[in-house]
């Protein structure tokens, strides 16, 4: 399912117009995206939860020349399935 997919089965379940179920999809993905942005753990029961996990700076190597690298500190977000979703693909 993409984006789109998901608002028009917003539209259709709700019984909203595209432009209304479009809107509400592009406030909850941005309120996802803000909260973490600022650190914070996006937690959506039995279905999911996001987070951001952080990482120190380490050496590695460039495989093409093997040469040192010196990467960055970073931050980067996952996603981690809750029980419930889990058991549903899994029968």
């Amino acid at each position: 399912m993409n984006k789109l997919e998901l608002i028009s089965a917003l539209k259709n379940e709700a019984g909203i117009s595209k432009s209304e179920a479009a809107r509400v999809v592009q406030i909850f993905f941005d309120s996802m995206a803000e909260a973490m942005a600022q650190g914070q753990r996006v937690e959506i029961r039995g279905l999911c939860s996001f987070f951001v996990k952080n990482y120190k700076s380490y050496v590695g190597r460039n495989p093409k020349t093997g040469e040192k690298v010196t990467i960055k500190p970073k931050r980067l977000p996952f996603f981690k399935a809750g029980k419930e979703l889990k058991e549903r693909v899994d029968y």
